[in-house]
């Protein structure tokens, strides 16, 4: 019996079993027969040319029919990714929706909450992919088996362009994807050179709260972390001649972080409000400049799309050659893209930036409050975003602030100054018209002066 022949009804048997025109059919390994069931013959060495005519005939017409299936499935990708729309089963944070017979990839509000949530989270620094996995799994994050995440597949969707708008079909990049992205670009990067960076955070057993963020004052090293009898200790590694070879317990260096928070914290009340109204009228001010260059990118991408419309109406007509319409409509593509991209960028700095100032005020009012009771990962983001600069010597930390957080410490400072002036002079203003007073009210029998309503006279009581 021919291999070849052998091979290939195998092949195609196993792999296409619903194929309607392959016979049911069975090899005997012993006797290197074939065993036609719906024929009712067998095929072997001695068996007439054309039973075996026939039977290849038969195998041909099945591999035709499942490589005419192949290229119609191929060619229905080929449509689908054309249209903007991956042809695969959803990704993890969206789920299928049917659209007049059509099958699209809508945002899952129960699991693209958890995807946004990693991208954020990774970008801290804080987490490594392990530590991120274990976390969106106590978080409540699980696949369809109820498992937790593995770590192979939460690093594909951390490096998966799909979440920003990018389909990915045969190893080529479409950008004209119509599935609304979950993150943005810019954290998207960010992510990416997280992963790529030299200094990737990695598991670690023991996670200390000041573990890679505070740094010998004298050498410049990082400084490090053990336990002893249940205490966390940090001492500089001293890879370079360094005379700091003092430990310091790590509750130590809490107290003078809290002394630090403590610093933005401004204590006028009247103030506070004062700030709190300010940023809120930033923000509308803010809101009214972008809504007018929102107004200049609308009108422009209008009348970019009336450029292409026209140029297609003319290639049509046959008004313009087809080399022209490809130059210019690649033009007009690119400038689409770009204030299209523009928008984008609009809308998100717009959003951080009437967010932030509050927020960020909102945090140093409170930086004391929070870091007292969040858990050790909140705390290390925490000191994170306020602190630029961790230097230990002698037992000693010195911090410098981030540039929002500088600016928020000199205000702070500025207006507790003042308050304290002013609340000393209220005092000295108070204490010398108690002065007065007494010096009055020596020359009032009975205390009259406090009781003015009292008729001054003889007393009632005469004894």
């Amino acid at each position: 019996i021919s291999s070849i022949v052998v091979e290939t009804t195998d092949r195609l048997t196993r792999n296409f079993k619903d194929v309607p025109t392959i016979d049911k059919w069975i090899l005997d390994d012993e006797t290197h027969q074939i065993y036609l069931a719906k024929e009712g013959c067998i095929l072997e060495k001695n068996s007439r040319s054309h039973e075996w005519f026939m039977w290849r005939v038969k195998v041909a017409t099945a591999e035709y029919y499942v490589r005419l299936l192949s290229e119609n499935v191929k060619k229905g990708q080929k449509e689908k990714i054309a249209q903007g729309w991956l042809p695969s089963k959803p990704k993890l944070g969206y789920k299928n929706q049917d659209v007049n017979g059509h099958l699209i990839h809508v945002i899952d509000e129960t699991y693209a909450p958890f995807v946004k949530k990693a991208f954020q989270l990774y970008i801290t620094g804080v987490y490594s992919v392990q530590r991120l996995s274990d976390l969106l799994y106590k978080e409540g994050l699980r696949t369809r088996m109820g498992n937790k995440l593995n770590v192979a597949r939460l690093y594909d969707i951390l490096t998966d362009p799909f979440y920003i708008g990018v389909n990915i079909w045969n190893n080529k990049e479409y950008t004209n994807a119509k599935h609304e992205p979950l993150v943005s670009k810019e954290i998207f990067q960010k992510v990416q050179q997280k992963l790529k960076s030299k200094t990737t955070t990695q598991y670690q057993k023991h996670r200390y709260l000041f573990q890679g963020l505070i740094r010998c004052g004298e050498c410049g090293y990082s400084i490090t972390w053990e336990i002893q009898k249940g205490t966390n200790y940090g001492h500089c590694t001293r890879h370079k001649p360094c005379s700091q070879n003092k430990w310091v317990r790590e509750n130590d260096l809490e107290d003078q972080i809290l002394f630090a928070l403590e610093l933005l914290e401004i204590k006028n009340k009247r103030i506070m409000e004062w700030i709190r109204k300010a940023l809120h009228y930033s923000n509308e001010q803010v809101l009214t400049y972008q809504n007018t260059a929102f107004d200049e990118l609308n009108k422009r991408l209008k009348a970019v799309n009336k450029r292409l419309s026209n140029l297609y109406d003319d290639k049509v007509d046959g008004a313009i050659s087809k080399e022209f319409y490809t130059q210019k409509s690649g033009e007009y593509k690119s400038e689409q893209a770009e204030v299209k991209g523009t928008i984008e960028k609009y809308t998100n700095a717009g959003n951080k930036f009437r967010d932030m100032g509050i927020t960020l005020y909102e945090v140093s009012q409170k930086a004391k409050e929070f870091f007292l009771k969040k858990a050790p990962d909140k705390k290390r983001l925490l000191l994170g975003l306020i602190f630029a600069k961790l230097e230990l010597k002698d037992r000693v930390l010195t911090y410098e602030y981030t540039k929002a957080f500088k600016m928020l410490s000199k205000l702070a400072k500025i207006t507790n100054e003042s308050s304290e002036l002013v609340q000393k002079e209220e005092n000295t203003k108070q204490t010398s018209e108690l002065n007065e007073k007494i010096v009055i009210s020596s020359q009032i029998p009975n205390f009259a002066f406090l009781h003015s309503e009292v008729r001054r006279g003889r007393d009632s009581n005469s004894r």
